[in-house]
This record gives C-alpha cells, structure tokens and sequence, in this order.
C-alpha cells in the first residue's frame, strides 16, 4: 500500500459549493419515557405540540460536491454495500472518506481496492492507498483519538477471479496529523477457527472514550457472526460468536463504556416453498433473498460476558414484506434507539396473486431498548401514496439533541431533518440539497465521530456511479 504525502497528492476536482436558507418552521412531542403514565404522556404531547416555538434558523447547506466516479465492480457489491457500517469521517476540520476503486481487468470477485481521501480547504486529495484489488466490498473507518483513523480491510488470500475463498480480515490504523500518514496493521484474535470470505456482511464500532474498536465478520459456514473486541493498543480482550435466530447479516454495531450491541436483518432464501416457486415462474432468477425479521442483542460488559440472547424487533414473514435496518444510536443512558423501515409486503407480484390489499408503502418506524428489556414503538413516517420514506440515519449534536436525516420520495420529497431527542418533532424540515441524497451515510458516533453541529452526508444523488457529499451546519 501507499501513503501519498499532501505536496505528492494530486487533487480531486471539487464542485462548488451550494448554500440555502429557508424558513422553518417544527412542532415536537415528548416520548414517553419507561413507566410513565399514558395519560400524563398525553398530555406531555398536547402541551408540546401547543408551546414549541419554531426554529430560529433552518438547516444550512455548507457544502455539496461531487467527490469521484466509480466504475461498477460486477461483483454483487458497491460503494455503500457494507451500509450498517460508514465510510466518512470528521476529525478537526478536516473530513476523510474511502473510495472504492475498482481495477481495470481485474476479474471479481475481489477486484477493488480502498484509497483513504481527505477534504482539507475544500479540496478531496488521496493520503494512502492499496497496492493491489484484493477488496471485494467498501472498506469502512473509524475514529479513534483525536488523530486516528481505522480502516476495516478483507484482503483475499486467493488469486483475482476466485469466488467465496478466504479473506484476512484486519485493521489498518493511519495516524493523519502527519505530513505522510504512519500505518500499522492491527490482527485480531477471533479466537477459534473461522471461514472468512469475500462476503464479509461486517459490522464496525469505535469507542472514542476509551479508543476501542469492535469489529464483526460472518462465518460462510455456520452464519455466525463473530466478533473481536480490541483495545487502544490492538490487543483482543474479548471474541466470540453471536448465533441469531436465522442468518443475519448488514449488522449496526455500537460499542459504549464497555457495552456492545448489534442491530441484524435477517438476510435468507425465501422460507415459503409455495412463493419461492412462484416467484422464480414469474422471474427465472434463482437469487431470492428476502429481509423480513429484524434482530438486536446486548452485552452489558463485553469484556467480561458474550451477548445476550437475540431479541426480534419487527417481523412481516407472514405477509412477504420487506425491512430495512436503518440506524442503531445508543443514549448516554443505555437505552437502544432503532431505526427501520418496513413494508407490509414487499412487491405488487406478491400482493397481486397472495396478498390482496396489502400496503407496497415504506413506513419510517422508531423503536427504543431500554436497559431493562422494556421496547417502545412508534412510527415516524407513514408511507402514502404521496410519499413514503426511504434511507433514514441518526445523527446528534453537542447539546444531547438527536436528529435523524431522511430521504423521501414522493410529491415534496427531497431530504428531510426531523428531531427525536430531547422532544420528538412532528414536523420534517426541509433540508435544501441542490440534489437529494437517495441512499447515504453519515460521520456516525458508532464510529467514533463526536456529536457535532455539523451533519457530515456521503452517498448518491442522481447519478449512480458518482459520490458525492454533503455539509449541514444546524442552528
């Protein structure tokens, strides 16, 4: 691999930057905290609805630009592939992202590799990058320190062209307050023999307060996914495996003061012989993965005890729908904030011959864990004909307020900002990106990013093969 100095770097052509304003306007309901009364939490919501004052100042758009073009890989993955995980980050003022590049004439699987991009002055510039294509999916970061970042690679032990043969999964550690980036390569100990392959479905945290990392990799042949906890130094305290009702996979994993946790969408072929049969009749296509049940599980001390055993958040089996594991934010208290989506059933060929008069429409739903077991449900979007939520991710500011940034489609769609925490929001603000961003993740505190004021967006607008990203400054 290459570490490229900032006087070597050549620099990556940036857009300019788009700035709007507008007024906005937000009515926000508390949530009802464990054990409240319902009639007081009513009224909690009445009284909030009436008394919430409009924001001062909408959203501010600091920065949207094109970061680079990527050619298809053909290999089943993509620059967001591994999305429970993230690939931007923000230390100081400086923001990192990794790319995803895919080789000329590298047969796949494993035909990509990872560069690391800084945005320094607003310019994107490459700061270390891998010698070879030995990636088959995006190699996710985290932060930890105040001057390092972690990035979570799957090299293949096998020469290009070879399918579902091992990987190594590691961590490459840069230390960027350097001219010329210094980097260790960090192996974990998963303790036990594993089956690693091209197909990671990995999971990715970091501490910032005690500057561990916790990373997750799937076992191509028992569907487990196992774990290894490390500390500041890169030495392994704890692994294990977490063994979920059915295979589970695209894992949000968070690690705070010791504690762990792991959102999972249940990623198998379709259960029922008699849809599966019809469905490939309909399509010929042999790959029919469907995600209908969602799980989480805990550990309170990782370093002592494994996880707890999984827990279902949401089910649509019965009715063939779809969910979307979108988010998992852990409070200052413990308590487990999740976000998906769900679809009632997944495609009108479904509903049209099993299940008629079921929904095709996303709805945005919010569940929180508490540390006592205890689940409350709401739903914060409900789709309509009109307009239903797609990719939803949390984001939290310094002052302890919780937001989550939304992609809806639809008539007025468009990005959109809607408060969870300290008060629940009624309204959704309009956040004016030049382009919406479809599909995107963010400088995420599971990675070890700070709460900011600053919501850091990376992904795709309109153009499939282009990255892009955004800078919101909240008021």
């Amino acid at each position: 691999m290459r570490l490229v100095s900032s006087r070597q770097a050549s620099s990556i052509p940036r857009t300019d930057l788009h700035s709007h304003r507008h007024r906005e306007e937000r009515s926000d309901a508390v949530i009802p905290s464990n054990g409240m009364n319902q009639v007081l939490a009513w009224v909690a919501i009445l009284l909030a609805l009436i008394i919430q004052p409009a924001f001062a100042q909408s959203p501010i758009i600091e920065v949207e630009e094109d970061v680079y073009t990527f050619t298809n890989p053909n290999n089943g993955s993509g620059p967001l592939w591994s999305y429970g995980c993230t690939v931007i980050a923000r230390i100081g003022d400086d923001t990192y992202a990794t790319q995803m590049e895919t080789g000329d004439g590298v047969d796949p699987l494993c035909n990509t590799r990872w560069r690391i991009l800084r945005r320094r002055d607003g310019v994107w510039t490459p700061i270390a990058e891998a010698d070879q294509y030995r990636q088959r999916e995006p190699c996710p970061i985290a932060v930890t320190g105040d001057n390092t970042l972690n990035l979570y690679v799957n090299d293949s032990q096998t020469p290009p062209g070879t399918h579902y043969q091992r990987c190594l999964p590691h961590v490459l550690r840069f230390r960027v307050d350097e001219t010329v980036p210094t980097l260790a390569a960090v192996m974990p100990d998963w303790g036990v023999s594993t089956t690693f392959t091209d197909h990671s479905y990995r999971g990715y945290a970091s501490d910032r307060t005690t500057e561990s990392l916790l990373m997750v990799n799937i076992d191509a042949q028992t569907s487990k996914q196992h774990y290894a906890l490390m500390d500041r130094h890169g030495v392994t305290k704890s692994f294990g495996a977490i063994t979920f009702p059915i295979r589970s996979a695209y894992p949000q994993v968070a690690l705070q003061n010791g504690a762990a946790h792991i959102l999972a969408i249940g990623d198998i072929v379709e259960p029922n012989d008699t849809w599966r049969e019809y469905k490939f009749e309909q399509t010929e296509r042999k790959w029919d993965y469907v995600f209908r049940r969602l799980f989480y599980a805990s550990a309170p001390n990782l370093a002592e005890t494994g996880f707890k055993e999984p827990i279902e958040i949401a089910n649509v089996d019965e009715t063939a729908g779809y969910i979307g594991n979108q988010d998992l934010w852990i409070a200052p208290e413990g308590d487990s904030y999740i976000l998906y989506t769900q679809r009632e059933t997944q495609s009108a060929m479904m509903r049209d011959k099993f299940l008629p008069g079921s929904s095709l429409l996303n709805s945005l739903h919010l569940a929180v864990v508490a540390t006592d077991g205890t689940i409350e449900r709401r739903v914060l979007m409900k789709g309509t004909d009109g307009q239903h939520p797609g990719h939803a991710r949390f984001h939290a500011t310094p002052d302890g307020k919780l937001y989550v940034l939304l992609n809806v489609n639809g008539t007025n769609g468009g990005n959109k900002l809607l408060q969870i925490r300290p008060t629940l929001g009624v309204n959704r603000v309009d956040v004016q990106f030049k382009k919406p961003f479809r599909s995107f993740v963010l400088a995420t505190e599971r990675a070890g990013n700070t709460p900011s004021a600053y919501i850091d967006v990376f992904g795709i607008q309109g153009d499939n093969n282009t990255m892009a990203y955004g800078c919101i400054r909240l008021e």
